[in-house]
Formats: C-alpha cells, sequence, structure tokens
C-alpha cells in the first residue's frame, strides 16, 4: 500500500490535474474521519509525497518518517518545504532537489490534519472532479436541451433545480484545475459542487439544496435566485492564504468570477456571467479576488466596453502608469499602492482598509497619500472615490482581457467519472 501511495504523485509529475488533487485531499479526509494521532499522519503522508514527513504540534507531540514508513531520529536534514502552526510547530517535508508539483497541497492539507489534532476542528468535503466533456456540454449553447439534460444528471445534478456557476483563474505557471479543487477542497460550499478545468479556467458548478440558506423561501425557481457562493468562497480563500502565508504566491494569484442563479438548461448564462465577473476580480486580498456578478449590479456594464477603448481612457494610464512605476520608498510598490487604493474605496474607512490588508493604518495612510499626490484626487470625496473606484474595474477589465476564460473548444482535460 505504501509503494501504490508513493505512485500516485510520482506519476502526478507526469500529469498534474485535478483528479490527482482530490485523491490527494481524500486521503487526508480519511484521515481526519478516523483514529488520528501524530504518527499515523507523519507516516501517511512520506508514503503518500514518496519522501520523508516530519510533524510537530504545538503541545511538544512530535513525529518523523520516512517514505518507508520507518520512523527517523533527530533533526531534518533537508527540508524542502514547511507550514507553521499556530501559536507553535510546524509540518515538513524533506524532498531531496526541487519539490513535487503537489507537495504545496499535500503540505496545506497535512498542516490541516495537524490543526485538528491540536485541538482545532475543521469541516472538509472533498469537490467532485468532473468530467470536462459533460461540463463544456452543460455550460454550451450550441447543444440540445435534451443533450444538457442528460449531461447534468450524469453530473448528479438536477435539471430542475437552479444552480450557479464560477470561474477560476491562476496566476502564470499554476495549475487552475488543482488550485480550484484545492480551494474548494475545504469543504466551504454546501450543496453540489462538480469541478472541471474547461480551457484556461477552473469551472464550478454549484447546486444548492432547495430552500438553502435556511429560513430563504423555498421554490425559488427557474428564475434562479439561489444563494451566491461568493461569501463562502472568499473565506475559503482568506483561510487559504493564511495557511500558505506569504511565500507561496500560487494562492495569492487566484481570482474567481460568480455567475448568477440561472435554470441548469440555461446554465450558459451563468457562466457568462462567471467570466465577465472574474475580469473584475484583483489578486490579493479575499474581498477583491472574489467577484460576484450579482454584487456588480450596473457595473457589470463596464465589461461591454472595448479593451482598447478602456486602456486609452486618461485615469486608466496613469492608475496602470502608478501600478507598473515600482517605485518603492515610503509609499511601497505600485501594486502596493493599488491594493490600497481598492480596499479603501470598497470600505470607506482607513482601518477597515488596514485591517484588510493586515497594515497599520499609517501604512495604508501614506500610500494612499501618494495616490492622491500623483494622480490629484482626494480620496475622502465621494466623487473621487468613485471615480477612483471606476478606474480601478475599468484597469482590471483592460489587463484581463474580454477573451479571458472563454473556455471555448475542448481544451479540457479528464478530471474524474463526473461524480
Amino acid at each position: 500500500m505504501t509503494a501504490v501511495k508513493g505512485l500516485l504523485l510520482r506519476l502526478s509529475a507526469l500529469d498534474a490535474d485535478a483528479a490527482t488533487a482530490v485523491r490527494v485531499i481524500a486521503h487526508f479526509e480519511a484521515l481526519l474521519g478516523g483514529g488520528l494521532d501524530p504518527v499515523s499522519l507523519t507516516r501517511s503522508t512520506a508514503a503518500l509525497a514518496g519522501c520523508a514527513a516530519g510533524l510537530e504540534l504545538p503541545d511538544g507531540r512530535s513525529a518523523r518518517f520516512g517514505s518507508a514508513g520507518v520512523a527517523l531520529l533527530g533533526a531534518p536534514e533537508q527540508v524542502s518545504g514547511r507550514v507553521d502552526l499556530e501559536p507553535a510547530g510546524r509540518v515538513w517535508l524533506e524532498r531531496p532537489g526541487a519539490p513535487g508539483p503537489f507537495d504545496e497541497l499535500v503540505l496545506e492539507w497535512m498542516a490541516i490534519t495537524a490543526r485538528v489534532l491540536a485541538g482545532r476542528p475543521r469541516r472538509t468535503r472533498v469537490p467532485s472532479a468532473a468530467d470536462p466533456a459533460l461540463v463544456e456540454l452543460v455550460l454550451s449553447g450550441r447543444e440540445d436541451a435534451s443533450d444538457r439534460a442528460r449531461a447534468l444528471r450524469l453530473l448528479g445534478l438536477d435539471p430542475e433545480a437552479p444552480l450557479r456557476v464560477a470561474a477560476v483563474a491562476g496566476g502564470p505557471g499554476t495549475d487552475v484545475g488543482v488550485e480550484t479543487v484545492a480551494l474548494l477542497g475545504r469543504g466551504s460550499l454546501h450543496g453540489i459542487v462538480r469541478v472541471a478545468q474547461v480551457g484556461s479556467v477552473g469551472a464550478v458548478l454549484v447546486q444548492r439544496p432547495i430552500g438553502y440558506p435556511a429560513g430563504s423561501e423555498p421554490g425559488d425557481g427557474p428564475s434562479g435566485r439561489t444563494a451566491s457562493p461568493a461569501a463562502e468562497l472568499r473565506a475559503a480563500l482568506g483561510e487559504r492564504l493564511r495557511d500558505r502565508g506569504p511565500s507561496r504566491r500560487s494562492a495569492h494569484a487566484i481570482r474567481v468570477g460568480v455567475g448568477g442563479g440561472a435554470d441548469p438548461l440555461d446554465a450558459r448564462d451563468s457562466w457568462a456571467q462567471a467570466r465577465s465577473a472574474l475580469r473584475f476580480a484583483g489578486t490579493g486580498t479575499p474581498e477583491e479576488a472574489v467577484a460576484d456578478h450579482d454584487e456588480l449590479g450596473p457595473v457589470a456594464l463596464l465589461a461591454d466596453i472595448p479593451v482598447e477603448r478602456l486602456r486609452a481612457q486618461a485615469d486608466v494610464r496613469r492608475l496602470a502608469k502608478l501600478e507598473c512605476g515600482d517605485r518603492g520608498g515610503r509609499s511601497g510598490h505600485g501594486s502596493d499602492l493599488l491594493d490600497a487604493l481598492a480596499a479603501f474605496c470598497r470600505t470607506g474607512s482607513l482601518r477597515q482598509a488596514a485591517t484588510e490588508l493586515h497594515l497599520h493604518h499609517s501604512s495604508v495612510a501614506a500610500r494612499l497619500a501618494h495616490v492622491e499626490d500623483e494622480l490629484g484626487w482626494r480620496l475622502r470625496d465621494p466623487q473621487d472615490r468613485f471615480r477612483a473606484q471606476l478606474a480601478l474595474y475599468a484597469l482590471r477589465l483592460a489587463d484581463h482581457g474580454e477573451g479571458e476564460g472563454d473556455g471555448h473548444g475542448h481544451g479540457g482535460r479528464g478530471t474524474g467519472d463526473g461524480g
């Protein structure tokens, strides 16, 4: 069994996809459901990763095992990756050479499991990695309704219950299918969740139980007023950012667009809205990284403006220049300036913006002062703040382009049995 588990990740180096990520998460979910202890967690992680693994808990318990299941003594020889626990402790892998393609995911979920050992309960649920061909068929506007209904049933979805679609994008060099599964694998979404990679974007289909959330009116019907998963996605992304920390940039590059509710046979409408909302999403804080089409309201109409016109607008040009300036100094880099501006425009409060960015309010004030000096705005003025917010949206739309995540074609990879 140990050899089989080690082989799982060795083979994943040849084809890193969402199905392998599901297996990794399912491995730790199985541990969470059984008789968990430091020895079993560390030994099984080492077998899964195919290299030595170690654990130190805040209460002083520790373990270290090689991939063959033999306990190791002494300090680790070569730590290839680690995640710190709070208030103390850590988990780590000891892989010679470069980290494996799933080492970050293994470490993240080893840390989640270790926190349960330390007395912090965690609910998890593994999302189902679906057949991309079925997902593309559901999201297509070209197929017959009967074919779309059959695909929905094969995915384990109800063709008559409203659903929502989300689109997930990653930064350069990230495997968006893996990142999507890792984000959703925290059990953050209630209902039936199906995940596939469609083109360069992760597609997420979410179908809630009738009447969810508690207290809502049942039978909202085909109008699709099913509860948005945006808040849950922001919470999951926030946890993921905390777990990975500033040294693991892939989590910071994740952006999500959430479409409106729709009849499942018209899922393409929610998919189009999700891809449009994705263009409004920024990197960094969860509040900026998850854009909900419903929350955007009439602002979503900005996505209809050609990219060339957006880029030519004077405020957008000046923001782009500020972002690329990388001036450093007292106010931070260009991207830091725009992060501060976005947080302040959204919250309208210097202290709330500082809390969101995990900075002292004086640091945020200095960055905003720099923005005001460069652009001639007075951000305490509601009109200037509204203008700045529109310019930020326009800059993101211009950066992300009209065709981002169009999901056309059949570029998705096989990632499972479709649920």
